[in-house]
C-alpha cells in the first residue's frame, strides 16, 4: 500500500514539475474550492433539513400565523434560512471563476520561459523549448478542468439549495 502511495505521489510531483509552480497554485485553489463545496453539500443534505424541521415546528406551534407580525416572523425565518444556505457560495463561485485565470497566468509564465530559451539558445534547442511549452499548456488545462468541475458541482449545489428553500417555504403556510 505504501509503495502505491509513493508511486502516486511521484506521478503527481512529475505532473506538477512539468507544469511549473503555477500548478501548485491551481491545486491549492482547487483544494479550497472542493473543501467548501463538500462542506456545503454536507450542510444541505444533513444540517439544513434538521434546521428546517425546527423552523417548521416553531411555525406550527405558533398560535398566531395570520397577523402582520406573524408574517414578518415567517419572512425573517425564511431569510435566515436562505442566508445560512447560501453561506460561502460566493467564495465557491469566485474560486471557480479564478481557476482559468490562474491557468492563463501559467500560460504566460510558460511562454516567457520559451522566449527566454529562444533568446539564449535560438530555436535550435527543441527540448528546452518543449519544456517551456509544457509549462505553458499544463496550467491552462489544469485551470480549465478545475473550473469545469467547480461549475458542474456548484450548479448542482445551487439547485439543491433552491429546492430545499422552496420546500421550507411551502411548509410554512401563511393564511
Amino acid at each position: 500500500m505504501m509503495l502505491i502511495l509513493m508511486d502516486v505521489w511521484d506521478s503527481v510531483r512529475g505532473f506538477m514539475a512539468t507544469g511549473g509552480d503555477i500548478l501548485w497554485l491551481v491545486a491549492a485553489v482547487l483544494f479550497l474550492m472542493w473543501v467548501l463545496m463538500l462542506e456545503r453539500f454536507w450542510y444541505v443534505n444533513w444540517v439544513a433539513p434538521k434546521e428546517h424541521k425546527g423552523i417548521i415546528n416553531l411555525w406550527n406551534n405558533r398560535e398566531d400565523s395570520t397577523s402582520w407580525y406573524a408574517h414578518r416572523i415567517r419572512e425573517a425565518w425564511m431569510s435566515q434560512a436562505k442566508q445560512d444556505m447560501n453561506a460561502r457560495m460566493l467564495m465557491i463561485k469566485t474560486l471557480v471563476a479564478i481557476c482559468p485565470m490562474i491557468g492563463l497566468l501559467g500560460t504566460v509564465t510558460g511562454m516567457i520561459a520559451v522566449f527566454d530559451v529562444m533568446a539564449v539558445h535560438g530555436t535550435s534547442n527543441a527540448r528546452m523549448m518543449a519544456a517551456g511549452i509544457s509549462m505553458a499548456t499544463m496550467p491552462t488545462m489544469a485551470g480549465m478542468v478545475a473550473a469545469l468541475s467547480g461549475v458542474f458541482f456548484s450548479t448542482r449545489l445551487d439547485a439543491k439549495m433552491k429546492i430545499s428553500l422552496e420546500k421550507l417555504k411551502d411548509s410554512l403556510p401563511h393564511h
